[in-house]
């Protein structure tokens, strides 16, 4: 008679997965990645070191996970400025959404994308080169708009469009960090507001 018995590989997990990673996510948002210890991790995520390893992979793999989850959520504002109508509205969505994500009440301060590895040594090299090219990417899609807006002639036709994009993006990364050390919602809008009275006319 044969027995009913399953094969360990096909038991499911006995964890939320997408409840573990948003917690990895708050962690590595919170403590950045070397500062995030495999217990804080675990812990957090309510699951065993060997629960992780089997369901997200080592801490590297478990923050590039991370960062995707972060980017979908809580840093989804940049897809949706880049969707505004004028060049004027995409930088004034995105440093709008720039200030909100980094001032959640509900959420750590900052920006997971900022703060996550800038004091990382040799461990968080990875971690490090990870986030700059998250950083970089977020400059190319907004390069790639405004040089749209100059060719659509929503920017003045001297505009450089990558300069603007880097612009840009130091406000923003600049707010993350101001955020991170306390600096209030109403602050950082002001700071944004004062950005954009440099905008090019159009």
């Amino acid at each position: 008679m044969q027995t009913q018995r399953k094969a360990p590989i096909g038991r499911p997990r006995g964890f939320d997965a997408e409840k573990a990673l948003e917690q990895a996510m708050r962690v590595f948002w919170s403590q950045g990645y070397e500062g995030a210890s495999l217990t804080d991790l675990t812990n957090a995520m309510g699951i065993s070191r060997t629960s992780m390893y089997a369901a997200f992979g080592n801490k590297e793999d478990l923050f590039q996970k991370a960062l995707q989850r972060y980017t979908d959520g809580p840093a989804a504002y940049l897809p949706r400025a880049l969707a505004e109508p004028t060049a004027r509205q995409v930088a004034t969505a995105f440093l709008t959404g720039s200030v909100r994500a980094t001032t959640r009440p509900d959420s750590p301060a900052g920006c997971l994308g900022v703060q996550g590895s800038l004091a990382a040594g040799e461990p968080g090299r990875d971690a490090r080169d990870t986030l700059a090219a998250w950083r970089n990417n977020a400059i190319s899609l907004l390069q790639e708009r405004f040089q749209r807006a100059v060719d659509e002639g929503d920017l003045p036709a001297g505009t450089d469009p990558g300069l603007l994009a880097r612009y840009l993006m130091t406000v923003s990364n600049g707010i993350a960090v101001q955020a991170a050390g306390g600096a209030t919602r109403d602050d950082l809008q002001m700071v944004a507001d004062m950005a954009l009275r440099q905008w090019p006319p159009a």
